[in-house]
């Protein structure tokens, strides 16, 4: 934050205090401290009158006290622009305090599972609550509450695997991420529009849906040069570069002649975070049990 706006915001704060002290204090100072309940202001509408009694004692000592509060909050806490406030508070270091208590809290509990083989302990109901619950907070704003995953993002339910489905695998994923790279126009980055939709055609021929016959027989070649050294020959993928099945009528952009046309196009880059350091080797361990039960 800027000087400019660290002062700006200073002033607007401790200028609302001290105008509600100011505005109280002259308001009261403007109104009778005799005895006298029934003062009126002249003002009457349908029969009610609008008395101009000062305020009770404890309400004027209570709101004073909200403003004194107020000041010291700010003197301790951070509220007026850059200053972080005597005590040092911080969103960042309150997470991590609360992180603390809880990793000492339920390390225990995870480590119980930690030697149990994943295919043993997608078996365990106790576990695959603690997994669903590290899922949910983890995993499922990209593959979805359920793991059926969405556009770009793998549906994990299924027996399709990008970089396998092995419990190895797994763990492998989740621990260290995965960056998954397809070049645009593969390997053949001069590939003309009319190659483009030989290959297009080609690819959805697999799945008997090619929009042209004679393109697709043509774009066999241009598969070949542009696309076979990722996805194979045949066309069945290769799971140690995350390259898809392109037989299977499984789509992670979409099967339709504009999506792939595009995919070929423009590429595609996409990226699973590590989860290594943010969550425990036994945290992983149950969640790596979790995502191999959910397609077992």
């Amino acid at each position: 934050m800027s000087t400019f706006w660290s002062i700006w915001i200073s002033a607007i704060v401790l200028g609302t205090i001290f105008g509600c002290v100011w505005l109280l204090w002259a308001t009261r100072k403007s109104q009778t401290t005799d005895t006298e309940t029934d003062r009126t202001t002249g003002h009457s509408y349908d029969g009610i009158e609008e008395y101009d009694n000062p305020l009770p004692k404890w309400w004027f000592y209570l709101f004073l006290a909200t403003c004194v509060f107020s000041l010291v909050y700010l003197v301790l806490y951070p509220g007026l622009g850059s200053f972080k406030g005597v005590l040092g508070w911080t969103q960042h270091n309150q997470w991590e305090k609360e992180v603390e208590v809880a990793d000492a809290r339920y390390s225990e509990i995870y480590a119980r599972y930690g030697d149990t083989p994943l295919e043993e302990l997608a078996l365990d109901e106790d576990a695959m609550k603690m997994g669903q619950r590290l899922f949910a907070n983890n995993c499922s704003l990209c593959h979805g509450v359920a793991g059926r995953g969405s556009l770009g993002f793998p549906n994990l339910t299924d027996n399709d695997w990008l970089y396998g489905g092995t419990p190895d695998a797994i763990l492998q994923t989740i621990t260290n991420g995965r960056h998954g790279v397809m070049p645009a126009k593969g390997m053949m980055p001069n590939m003309s529009a009319e190659q483009t939709d030989q290959v297009v055609n080609y690819v959805l021929s697999f799945s008997d849906r090619a929009q042209d016959a004679d393109a697709a027989a043509a774009g066999q070649a241009v598969f070949a040069q542009a696309c076979a050294a990722c996805h194979g020959a045949d066309a069945k993928g290769n799971q140690a570069m995350g390259a898809p099945n392109l037989t299977d009528n499984v789509w992670l952009y979409g099967s339709t002649y504009d999506r792939i046309e595009e995919t070929v196009l423009h590429g595609r880059q996409n990226q699973m975070p590590a989860q290594a350091g943010r969550l425990s080797e036994d945290q992983i361990h149950i969640l790596g049990a979790y995502v191999y039960s959910l397609s077992n």
